[in-house]
């Protein structure tokens, strides 16, 4: 396992990308936020068939509760708006410091019709 500084806390979600409240996420590219993890899961559809579950909380400020990754304009960029560290939606790994570690990422299942999320 990878060292990361974000604390590991249970997560267990199943989600069902094909119902109408996941329209954000039913094509390649798209994204939201969903509940879950310690400060809520940005959910990115990387595929048809794959899907990220990144954990919110800041690698680099796990600590701070207002330091939260929040997906830019750009539907690309992922930036903490406390330190400002960025990080990629495609795989959660730094683009630019302070942060020197990846977010946290949850792993992910899907079978084409139900999302399983957990560590």
């Amino acid at each position: 396992t990878v060292y990361n500084p974000v604390p590991s806390t249970p997560v267990s979600l199943t989600l069902y990308p094909n119902d109408p409240v996941f329209s954000k996420v039913q094509y390649p590219g798209g994204w939201m936020y969903v509940n879950g993890g310690i400060n809520g899961i940005i959910l990115y559809r990387k595929s048809n068939e794959e899907f990220v579950a990144i954990e919110r909380t800041s690698s680099y400020l796990p600590d701070d509760k207002n330091a939260i990754a929040k997906v830019q304009s750009d539907n690309f960029t992922l930036k903490d708006t406390v330190s400002a560290s960025t990080w990629r939606i495609i795989d959660a790994t730094v683009t630019k410091g302070p942060a020197t570690y990846p977010l946290r990422i949850y792993s992910s299942n899907f079978d084409g019709n139900a999302l399983r999320i957990n560590n």
